[in-house]
């Protein structure tokens, strides 16, 4: 399967809020880093880092644009709220090595009526 199909799948399972899904298209020793956040490495870390995030927030991605080249796919999304971002996949043998993401987590905790860091 290509880059680009691959994350278009992975949307479809972000979208169902499916954590356990969610976690198959990553590798076992998988990085995913939200530099809004630390790096959450290896699979099962991150289908626990989703699951808590189905919790706290509706998530919806909307695909704006999905490029590939070679091993790699970039996805520019938005959700309803009007949120913008963009990820960067790292894909091998059918799965995610690497991702990373790119969005303003302060307007998300606004969006959201999450708590604001204090510091």
């Amino acid at each position: 399967m290509s880059p680009k199909q691959l994350v278009l799948q992975w949307v479809a399972a972000f979208n169902r809020g499916n954590a356990d899904e969610l976690a198959q298209f990553y590798s076992d020793n998988a990085v995913n880093h939200q530099v809004a956040e630390r790096p959450v490495e290896g699979r099962e870390n991150i289908r626990q880092m989703f699951e808590r995030e189905f919790f706290h927030a509706e998530m919806i991605c909307l695909v704006e644009q999905v490029f590939e080249d070679g091993e790699w796919a970039i996805l520019e999304w938005k959700d309803p709220r009007g949120l913008r971002g963009c990820g960067l996949f790292h894909i091998h043998n059918d799965q995610i090595i690497f991702q990373r993401g790119y969005w303003d987590k302060l307007s998300f905790l606004r969006q959201h009526n999450l708590p604001l860091p204090t510091r």
